[in-house]
């Protein structure tokens, strides 16, 4: 085997601009599919990474209506969706891979919002318990967090985030500041910021609707959901978002949470197709990851057209091979040698010669995707499993293409092919 890699090195190196081109087939499939694989797995590996990066693993049960979530800054709350019980957040606990769970309502654009003459308009107004920050990954930066004494006696204060705390206020503390929400004073008694902050890499409309569709410049503002009537004059449903334990576990909690907020409402509700659906960022990156696979694969099949010219290209120069070495053959047929060996060494010659293009074409691959990457501005992964298998693969098409060459080769009748001139 070592002999006849030997001899097939010293025959491509006799012909090198003959072997190159045979190659040149081999060389571009290989580097399209490599190029094609690293920008796949690049895209879907930022976008795990994004869901990752967050470090929440929260997954959002919000009230819909028809699968549109249901917002009350210009809507009446539905009849027949009661109020989220303690016993329901029990009930929630209970489902596997389930670690914490909070209820909250909101309104996405709050106004009405000032200190003195200052107004923060656009800010999302949240009224929540106090489990809401352990959930979304907020921490105290400033004052303190909701206590129970908050709720129970109803108390008119509130807690700002980063945002809302520098529109409101600029370089001043905001704690023991009061500002007035829809006419009622509160008392703000904390900042708050999120543990880590996260900036996803968003390379698409799509991309940016899915990690940035709650986001707002103006701030958020939380107060304690029992001061939300306060406010608004009358209690709302509430939304729900889960804590789950682990990245891979945000699929399968968002489903059975839902079904156990939905068996508490009524049939007017559900007759209104009201009912809460589980928003999973982690299943839509997989939907993502899907359709981008889906489209790619197609372009790899494609790029596969070169492989298949760059096999027919090898069996041609085998032939040719074959014609032109048909004394040499002839003269070791003589000597003794057997049909097995005059195969092997021509179909070693084959897998030597397309594994060379594989290997080219790999690193013309890596080059292409680092182009990519830089041009368009795309994420790449270089993928070592794919570039292993393709120079198999390459070697593979040269053992197929050169089989019929092979036989050729030793079939010839000795005798012939040392008449042959």
């Amino acid at each position: 085997m070592l002999e006849n890699i030997r001899l097939s090195l010293q025959g491509i190196w006799s012909h090198k601009m003959r072997s190159f081109l045979t190659m040149l087939g081999i060389i571009i499939g290989i580097a399209s599919i490599i190029a094609i694989v690293s920008t796949i797995q690049g895209t879907n590996e930022q976008l795990m990474q994004n869901v990752i990066g967050s470090g929440t693993n929260a997954v959002i049960i919000p009230l819909c209506k028809s699968n549109s979530e249901l917002t009350f800054d210009y809507e009446t709350p539905p009849n027949g969706v009661p109020v989220i019980t303690e016993k329901t957040r029990e009930e929630l606990l209970k489902v596997e891979n389930v670690e914490d769970v909070t209820f909250y309502t909101k309104r996405e654009w709050g106004d009405g919002i000032y200190h003195l003459k200052k107004s923060l308009q656009g800010a999302n107004i949240f009224g929540i318990d106090t489990h809401y920050f352990n959930v979304n990954g907020y921490t105290i930066r400033t004052g303190r967090a909701f206590i129970e004494k908050d709720y129970e006696e109803f108390r008119k204060v509130v807690i700002l985030d980063q945002d809302a705390a520098s529109n409101l206020f600029q370089e001043d503390s905001a704690l023991g500041k009061t500002i007035e929400i829809n006419g009622e004073p509160f008392t703000v008694v904390g900042v708050a910021q999120l543990a880590s902050k996260f900036e996803p890499v968003v390379s698409s409309m799509e991309e940016y609707y899915t990690y940035y569709s709650d986001e707002d410049s103006s701030g958020k503002v939380f107060l304690p959901y029992s001061a939300w009537c306060i406010v608004y004059q009358y209690d709302e449903p509430q939304s729900v978002t889960v804590k789950a334990a682990s990245v891979e576990a945000m699929t399968k909690v968002g489903k059975p949470c839902a079904e156990i907020l939905n068996a508490n409402l009524s049939s007017s509700a559900t007759d209104a197709d009201i009912k809460y659906r589980a928003k999973n960022t982690l299943e839509t990156v997989e939907q993502q990851q899907k359709i981008n696979e889906s489209t790619n694969q197609q372009l790899i099949w494609i790029a596969s057209i070169s492989l298949l010219v760059g096999g027919i290209g090898v069996m041609n120069i085998m032939l040719v091979s074959v014609t032109e070495r048909t004394s040499e053959i002839g003269l070791k047929k003589a000597i003794g040698a057997k049909k097995r060996t005059i195969r092997m060494q021509f179909l070693t010659e084959a897998a030597v010669l397309t594994s060379l293009g594989g290997m080219i074409g790999v690193g013309a691959g890596i080059g292409m995707a680092q182009a990519i990457s830089k041009m368009a501005e795309v994420p790449v992964a270089i993928s070592i499993p794919a570039a292993i298998g393709s120079v198999l693969f390459s070697m593979v098409i040269g053992i197929i293409f050169g089989f019929v060459p092979s036989v050729k080769a030793a079939n010839l009748n000795p005798i012939d092919a040392l008449r042959h001139e």
